[in-house]
């Protein structure tokens, strides 16, 4: 692992704000698929 990373791709990587944008694009992902997946085998309130 001795493999250079750019600053870019360190600051990717370190800036929280990206971070957390991603990890609601994935929960966003994630939701659509199972409520569209089997939407009707449960209500939604």
């Amino acid at each position: 692992m001795t493999q250079r990373i750019s600053k870019y791709q360190r600051f990717k990587m370190m800036n929280p704000i990206i971070q957390f944008f991603k990890y609601i694009y994935l929960s966003i992902k994630i939701m659509l698929i199972v409520a569209g997946g089997h939407g009707s085998t449960r209500k939604v309130n």
